[in-house]
């Protein structure tokens, strides 16, 4: 009787050691192989108080975070990105900056003029730039951008379709923004998308803007929460951590991204193209 249960209790810690073990290989699987490669076009409907009814209907994909040459993100890559944006058929497609990486994992291993020339052929598009590109390239990506045929807005506007315009703000770690001057040559009855890269500025926007739009965050990248609020370069903490976020009636819109900066791992957080179809609220 002594030696089996000796027996049983030797073999106890060696079982919970193996699944333990399987756990983390699984996990190791999923955060550095599967969800990487994986990519969701999520369709969201938002009723915003102020869209014109003209409007209603009218869809705006969000192709964010790239960071090109980093981990998964190849020139295949981005050419699979591009053609589901294509695919869904957005009427507007707006391009929220960090097209490359500057981590030592992606730092020039993607050129501005390739990935600016494969973003050409999204249809309808708008970009402003992020704080990995004024890193790793200075102003060869909005050159480069400028040069596919792609608008770069900083602290500028420029109106997309009759009485739509999309404004865009300059990067917020880098450059200097001013929502103010984004906005000024826009109409006081036109509707308004602001693109600010960095959600950490939307405390600043006025009411006058329908939808801000943003990326930046990664929804944490590795979406645990622990590990989460650790990787979260904004000083807000979760606040605009992913996803629709109303404020005093103001409404932001925050994509969790494509690809990954430092480590080349997601986890439940899949590189993602937002399609949000806007009605009036």
């Amino acid at each position: 009787m002594t030696i089996g249960i000796g027996v049983k209790a030797t073999k106890r810690p060696a079982a919970l050691a193996a699944v333990a073990g399987a756990a983390a290989g699984w996990l190791a699987y999923e955060a550095a192989w599967r969800e990487p490669r994986r990519l969701v076009v999520r369709p969201e409907a938002l009723h915003l108080p102020g869209w014109p009814a003209a409007r209603d209907g009218y869809t705006v994909a969000l192709v964010s975070d790239l960071h090109a040459g980093a981990g998964h993100m190849t020139p295949a890559r981005v050419d699979a990105v591009v053609d589901a944006v294509i695919a869904a058929r957005p009427d507007l497609v707006l391009l929220l900056g960090d097209y490359l990486d500057s981590t030592w994992l992606g730092r020039g291993r993607a050129g501005p003029e390739d990935v600016a020339g494969r973003l050409a052929r999204l249809p309808n598009r708008v970009a402003v730039l992020g704080n990995h590109d004024w890193r790793a390239a200075g102003a060869a990506m909005w050159r480069a951008l400028e040069a596919a045929g792609i608008p770069v807005l900083e602290n500028a506007a420029r109106e997309v379709a009759p009485g739509l315009w999309v404004a865009g703000t300059a990067e917020f770690r880098y450059r200097t923004p001013d929502v103010g001057a984004a906005l000024a040559g826009v109409p006081e009855d036109a509707a308004v998308l602001l693109m600010i890269h960095d959600p950490d500025l939307f405390p600043w926007v006025p009411p006058r803007v329908a939808l801000s739009v943003a990326g930046h965050l990664h929804g944490g990248q590795v979406n645990l929460p622990l590990i989460r609020r650790a990787m979260l370069p904004t000083r807000y903490g979760e606040r605009y951590l992913a996803g629709h976020v109303v404020e005093g009636g103001r409404h932001l819109y925050v994509s969790a991204g494509l690809g990954t900066s430092g480590l080349p791992v997601r986890l439940r957080r899949p590189p993602e193209v937002p399609l949000l179809r806007l009605w009036r609220g």
